[in-house]
């Protein structure tokens, strides 16, 4: 195939792939094995460096679409070939390419496709049990997680892991507390010594006064609590309804 025909058979690939019309999986299967032949063809896929913006645009949109019909074909070895190439244009790419809309949402569908397949790897479940423990809020389980990781390269992302964590709690005792004592915080840190602590809050700018961190000003938290009301009367009213609808329940 050469470049008008890729193009014409990319176009109308993208009709049917769009259209859903009656055996559109079965002819949308039909052109992505053309079209897989005719990228190699035309020099598309990004090895040698020659192919332009725009051919990479198109090949890309062709995998892309080629990903998102094994998913409805339910054909797993072929998404993950996709995927597989889709990689370089999302990674090696990243530079040279406009952002595609599509690709956080069939990088997610990979690492499902993981879970769903290997649920009781160690090497799938710990960054899924790290994800809920995120989710949940429980940073403490992050921390205790450091050195139970189920290889050593694992670490590197750990750390960056746990730095972001960090960030997280800070950010919560910045709005939440006027002062928190050194100790206190490096214990809520998970650091190992006062002095990493010290140095840690340091580059984020904490004044460290007589063993003591001060956070906010008494008249800093005042207009905080006056700009974000907390409507307790409101509260409680949902309070008090959900316990009645419960005892109707019951």
């Amino acid at each position: 195939m050469n470049l008008d025909e890729v193009v014409s058979c990319y176009q109308l690939l993208m009709k049917e792939w769009n259209s859903k019309g009656p055996d559109y999986i079965e002819k949308c299967g039909v052109l992505l094995n053309k079209l897989k032949i005719g990228l190699t063809h035309c020099a598309f896929l990004p090895t040698t460096g020659t192919a332009n913006k725009k051919e990479l645009l198109i090949a890309r949109d062709i995998l892309e679409i080629g990903a998102q019909w094994s998913c409805t074909a339910r054909d797993i070895p072929s998404f993950e070939r996709y995927l597989a190439m889709l990689k370089t244009y999302y990674m090696d790419y990243k530079n040279e390419l406009p952002e595609s809309s599509y690709r956080f949402q069939l990088l997610g569908l990979n690492l499902l496709c993981l879970l769903a397949q290997n649920r009781a790897n160690i090497h799938i479940s710990h960054p899924v049990a790290m994800e809920q423990f995120l989710m949940e809020g429980s940073y403490n389980k992050i921390f205790l997680s450091k050195d139970d990781v189920p290889a050593a390269s694992y670490t590197f992302f750990m750390d960056i892991l746990l730095d972001t964590v960090r960030g997280e709690i800070c950010s919560c005792a910045e709005k939440t507390y006027e002062k928190i004592s050194a100790s206190e915080m490096a214990r809520m840190l998970y650091f190992d010594s006062m002095r990493a602590a010290e140095a840690y809050l340091a580059k984020r700018g904490w004044t460290l006064q007589g063993g003591v961190y001060i956070l906010m000003k008494p008249k800093d938290r005042k207009s905080v609590l006056e700009c974000n009301p907390i409507p307790a009367g409101t509260f409680a009213t949902k309070a008090i309804e959900y316990a009645r609808e419960m005892e109707q329940i019951v």
